[in-house]
């Protein structure tokens, strides 16, 4: 899994390429923590580049942003596609988050 962070004007974007799976998915969290630890209000995860996405990889998603959301932030996605797209369909995280075509139109 590869992550990349870029911080903007408007908050921080994260952008995920690879597999997130259970041995990537602490990857994730830990990434996202000094984000959040930061005083980042607003996450936008893009996922353009994710190929595979694990229930362990979901779970991460959760607990980050249950981390986000208790300092007062919000966590968005972007560039769902082919069955990570699916997974968030199926699991309800597309209802529990607000989801974009691309980053700018996330932030």
């Amino acid at each position: 899994m590869e992550i990349t962070i870029e911080k903007r004007d408007a908050g921080t974007l994260v952008r995920v390429g690879g597999r997130m799976d259970a041995v990537a998915a602490p990857d994730f969290e830990k990434e996202c923590a000094g984000v959040v630890e930061s005083g980042e209000k607003l996450v936008v995860v893009d996922l353009a580049q994710l190929e595979y996405i694990s229930s362990a990889g979901l779970r991460s998603i959760l607990a980050t942003a249950k981390k986000i959301k208790a300092t007062g932030g919000a966590m968005k996605f972007s560039g769902l596609a082919g069955m990570v797209e699916e997974v968030f369909q199926v699991s309800g995280l597309g209802t529990l988050f607000e989801v974009a075509a691309t980053p700018d139109e996330a932030f």
